[in-house]
């Protein structure tokens, strides 16, 4: 029996009526959507340290990280509250992208989309490379093998996520819920020691820090920088708002729901470690992490709860990759079902989920991961423009939609694009809200690709605007082939006769199975043979006279060796020769049982089929002939007398 390699992986499929019954409660949803959030609490102090430490000067200017960090946490909790009248108002998902389009217009929706598809990219390459550092912090002879261990960990969720939403929630809830579990019992210690005053400071000997300043001046644009790398703490707080058909009904209240819980996991984490590391005097490092320092100094260098919070941080960086595989298949499928990315994004695998768009995901990231080294650091630059930008848009479109809101009466219902509107008397304080996040999460935005220009946010800062014009090309492709396709443009139904042609290289079984089928359906035919080579054209005559024995075989000649373009040139004449015409093209293929087998035969067809399909008024039918290994050879008792002798010159090797 054949092992199916690809049902044991992915799971047996499901069918379409099984869709309803993949949705998620919110314990599960919280681990898929609010991963890629939670982990961001693991990298984001150290990223705003590691700008700190530019300007020198020790401990009195990484006292500044905790200002940051409330700063962060309150725009945190606006851009939450902000995303939360998004989820009620727009129940069918989507994100800034669905309001985008509903308020804004289509070009600010796809510069939304294509801000979040980049961002989930470059969230799994940067939570699986800030993972592997995490493992490498705890087996330093591993560090040679990060690009190899995080594009494993690729593969390896990219087939967990292929077998479903519910399922790979399923699996990815253990280790996130292991996260929070060691983190809030290593803030706990860390805090009880502290107020005992047991706990030790960081040993800048056992530290190998990054570059420091000498100035010990922190300028305003240092801090504009350390505050917009620390902002890499909001990643993924869209998550929720994109995926809310994923969760069980009611969906806009578990979605909701899930969103609070991560908002106030996340910045109980985000303050509680960037507190804890000022107290032991944390140091950024290259090789070891700011977690990796907390645990060492809370429970000791190498103990089992230090190398555990080490394995939980490990474990949550990168499952953070799922809220990107949650979600981004999602948003592709979105635009491609409004026609500006490919239509096959829209398609779903035997699991449910949009398998093209999971392996794009996987590509782009692995791509990304190989080019960088898997160095966080490196990729940080890259990432918050986008999510930022996709944040400023969303919540502009809220305020669109609130203004609209103001001016229906009370029980007016009026029809939008994607929802209904109806009149809520809470709309100014709503709109205030939204508004306020715009403008600090837009500030958030200039002020990152300012400070981040030079250090790689000038490749996303022009990223974008490509893909936005890749998009509308798409579109307009779409909306071309549409017009074409529509009925006013059709062609009145007409009896139009057909000849057929069958191209023949050689003259064995698999011509006669083209001739029987062209016999077969009852139209005038020819063959024709292309005269590559010369010294073979006698030797093909004969065995057509002798093995057909019927119907006219032409050759065309081919000096130069070529076979499309004859052919080509050649149907065209036969197109104006019976301009009211179909000339149907049958051309045979040797269809082998395993892929190294087809590989070693010439495989023409696609070449031909690409040369004569874009003419008018030709078909071109491809005549598969199965070669198996023990197919037993007909006989002349159920061939016609024309091809017995094929058939023998076939098993004795004569045939070419």
């Amino acid at each position: 029996m054949a092992i199916n390699v690809g049902r044991i992986l992915i799971g047996k499929p499901l069918e379409t009526k099984e869709l309803p019954h993949q949705a998620i409660n919110r314990p599960i949803g919280l681990a898929v959507f609010a991963s890629d959030a939670l982990s961001s609490s693991a990298y984001a102090t150290e990223e705003i340290l590691i700008i700190l430490a530019l300007a020198g000067g020790g401990a009195a200017i990484f006292a500044h990280s905790i200002p940051i960090a409330i700063a962060i946490s309150i725009l945190l909790a606006i851009v939450t509250l902000s995303y939360r009248q998004t989820i009620y108002a727009y129940p069918n998902g989507g994100g800034a992208y669905i309001v985008a389009r509903d308020n804004l217009g289509e070009a600010p929706a796809q510069v939304a989309g294509a801000a979040l598809l980049t961002d989930y990219i470059l969230t799994v390459a940067v939570s699986i490379s800030a993972g592997v550092a995490q493992i490498t912090s705890a087996f330093p002879d591993l560090l040679q093998y990060r690009v190899h261990i995080a594009v494993g960990v690729i593969i390896m969720m990219t087939i967990v996520n292929l077998r479903g939403v519910k399922e790979s929630g399923r699996i990815f809830a253990v280790p996130t819920y292991f996260f929070l579990s060691v983190m809030f019992l290593t803030l706990s210690i860390g805090a009880y020691r502290y107020l005992t005053g047991t706990l030790p400071e960081i040993d800048p000997a056992t530290v190998k820090s990054v570059h420091f300043g000498t100035t010990g001046v922190l300028t305003l644009f240092l801090l504009l920088r350390a505050f917009s790398s620390g902002c890499t703490a909001l990643t993924g707080i869209e998550a929720i708002s994109n995926g809310i058909t994923a969760f069980k009904q009611p969906r806009s209240h578990n979605a909701a729901v899930t969103l609070i819980w991560m908002s106030s996991i996340l910045i109980i984490l985000f303050v509680g470690i960037t507190l804890l590391a000022h107290q032991i005097a944390a140091i950024p490092s290259e090789e070891e992490t700011i977690i990796s320092q907390i645990g060492r100094a809370v429970y000791g260098d190498n103990s089992i709860l230090h190398l555990l919070t080490l394995a939980g941080t490990a474990l949550i960086l990168l499952m953070a990759a799922n809220t990107s595989y949650a979600d981004f298949p999602r948003l592709a499928a979105l635009h491609a079902g409004d026609g500006f990315l490919p239509r096959q994004l829209t398609f779903r695998g035997s699991r449910l989920v949009f398998s093209w768009g999971i392996m794009a995901l996987a590509v782009c990231a692995s791509l990304l991961v190989i080019v960088f080294n898997a160095r966080t650091t490196a990729l940080i630059p890259l990432y918050a423009v986008g999510v930022f930008l996709s944040f400023t848009v969303s919540q502009a479109g809220m305020v669109v939609r609130m203004r609209k809101i103001s001016k229906l009466k009370p029980g007016e219902v009026v029809k939008g694009m994607e929802t209904e509107l109806v009149y809520d008397p809470h709309w100014r304080r709503k709109m205030f809200v939204s508004a306020l996040g715009s403008v600090c999460t837009g500030v958030v935005m200039v002020v990152f690709a300012v400070t981040k220009f030079m250090h790689g946010a000038w490749f996303i800062v022009m990223l974008i605007p490509i893909l936005v014009l890749i998009f509308f090309r798409i579109h307009h492709h779409y909306k071309r082939v549409a017009a074409e396709l529509s009925a006013e443009n059709a062609q009145p139904l007409m009896q139009r006769s057909i000849q057929s042609v069958i191209l023949v290289d050689n003259v064995h079984a698999e011509t006669i199975r083209l001739v029987n089928f062209a016999r077969s359906m009852g139209h005038p035919w020819h063959a024709i043979h292309v005269a590559t080579n010369p010294e073979r054209v006698d030797e093909v005559l004969m065995k057509w006279q002798e093995r057909i024995g019927e119907g006219e075989l032409k050759l065309i000649d081919s000096p130069y060796r070529l076979l499309a373009e004859p052919v080509q040139e050649y149907i065209e004449g036969l197109l104006a020769k019976y301009p009211d015409t179909f000339i149907h093209v049958i051309m045979g293929h040797l269809q082998m049982e395993t892929f190294w087998e087809q590989i070693l035969h010439q495989n023409s067809a696609l070449i031909f089929n690409l040369a004569l399909s874009r003419l008018d008024r030709v078909i071109v039918t491809q005549v598969p002939y199965q070669i198996h290994h023990h197919e037993d050879v007909p006989t002349a008792a159920n061939v016609e007398p024309a091809t017995t002798l094929a058939y023998a010159k076939v098993e004795t090797g004569e045939v070419q």
